[in-house]
């Protein structure tokens, strides 16, 4: 039969006072593991480097430049109005004709205005009979008046002879006192009727001009309204203004446009510029008069700031080029260009390709290069920028290489390694 075997409550005490110890000892080592494996740094990743794009930083000049797209306009553009309402008859000729000072470029047509031109006509030609009629009317009275005074002045003479003559023979007592003094009354009376006459004909002469001025007003009012009908029949027939190429024919048969609506746009096409779109964050030191380039995408051309819009649209601002060169073959409106325009030219600065992700005057952390193969993310600070260089202000020597494609994927390493 088995027996209990008493055990010694102070081994037991210790024993179990041992094992706390150990476990507490478990722990402590488990916790220091777990906090030195927390302080450990993640093991660098390797990027190929043919999958980055690594740029040299140097010294010396750099230009200032700044970007942007747009296209080639003619310097010389021409809107051609309708002058008069009317529905559009016939396209004469389609964008892309050569036109010269009178090509009929579209036909419209309105029967009102042609109606009313054969009205204003009607009238004109009744106004201008009217004062034919007029005119032969004072002729008339003119002639009769001229003919009065011409009979009166030849009874004035013929009494003026007679008493003359009669005077002599009074001297000679071959005639009484009493008949030389009624022929004295006689001419005295012709003479009076005679300037009377005269006078009678001059307010006639001088009274001509201000009864025909009412009627030739008339005949002027309705020539000019005639001539107005006219022009605008003539204008239906819509021509060029200038040589050139037609650009634009904004309207179709059968439409109806009013007057001054543009039906279509010629323009110049020896003499084009460009019109180019720059970010309206790097134009605080664009001015006229900088020097330019324009790519046409077969050539690049030389030209100068001419006009910088006054306000932004859609986040850019408008720049025209004037060209101080020939342009390539195949430059035409429309066409699509880049342009680039020289800011300044600074020199001795320390510069480098620019980062896919760096903006001018700014920090940023990028990676360098080491002599192992390895890259460290490193705090530099940029400057002014240009299209592709950019200036390093603080965190890099010249020679230092550094990655300039987008690193974000590893935004959370120190360090990567480079194969």
């Amino acid at each position: 039969m088995a027996m209990d075997i008493k055990r010694d409550p102070k081994i037991l005490k210790k024993k179990k006072i041992r094992q706390a110890i150990f476990a507490a000892f478990g722990v402590v080592v488990l916790i220091g593991v777990t906090v030195a494996v927390s302080k450990l740094k993640p093991a660098a990743p390797s990027v190929p480097r043919s999958s980055v794009w690594v740029g040299t930083v140097k010294r010396g000049p750099m230009v200032r430049n700044i970007h942007g797209a747009g296209t080639l306009v003619p310097e010389v553009i021409r809107w051609i109005p309708a002058t008069t309402a009317g529905r559009v008859e016939k396209i004469v000729l389609r964008p892309g004709a050569h036109v010269t000072p009178g090509t009929v470029i579209l036909e419209l047509s309105n029967p009102d205005l042609e109606q009313n031109a054969i009205t204003a006509k009607g009238a004109w030609t009744a106004s201008k009979a009217q004062l034919e009629i007029l005119r032969a009317n004072m002729d008339n009275t003119r002639l009769s008046l001229q003919a009065n005074v011409a009979d009166l002045e030849s009874g004035y003479n013929l009494a003026k002879l007679k008493l003359e003559a009669d005077q002599e023979l009074a001297k000679q007592k071959l005639i009484s006192d009493l008949q030389i003094k009624q022929e004295e009354v006689a001419t005295d009376q012709a003479r009076n009727r005679l300037e009377l006459s005269k006078k009678q004909l001059a307010i006639n002469i001088k009274n001509e001009d201000a009864q025909l001025a009412p009627q030739t007003a008339d005949v002027n009012q309705k020539l000019a309204q005639y001539e107005l009908y006219s022009r605008q029949l003539s204008d239906l027939k819509v021509k060029s203004s200038m040589t050139g190429v037609l650009s634009v024919v904004p309207v179709e048969e059968g439409q109806q446009v009013g007057p001054g609506t543009n039906v279509a746009r010629v323009s110049d096409p020896t003499k084009l510029k460009a019109e180019i779109r720059i970010s309206e964050t790097q134009t605080k030191d664009l001015a006229t008069g900088q020097s330019a380039e324009v790519d046409t995408r077969n050539g690049i051309v030389k030209g100068h700031v001419t006009r910088i819009d006054p306000a932004a649209q859609g986040g850019t601002v408008g720049v025209d080029v004037t060209l101080d060169e020939a342009l390539p073959p195949g430059a035409r409106p429309d066409l699509s260009v880049d342009g680039t325009i020289e800011l300044a030219r600074l020199e001795n600065i320390l510069f480098v390709e620019r980062p896919s992700f760096g903006q001018e005057n700014s920090t940023i952390t990028v990676f360098k290069v080491l002599a192992n193969g390895e890259a460290v993310r490193t705090r530099v600070e940029l400057g002014v920028a240009a299209v592709n260089t950019i200036e390093v202000k603080q965190g890099l020597q010249v020679g230092d290489q550094i990655v300039l494609s987008d690193m974000s994927t590893y935004d959370s390493y120190e360090r990567v390694r480079l194969n």
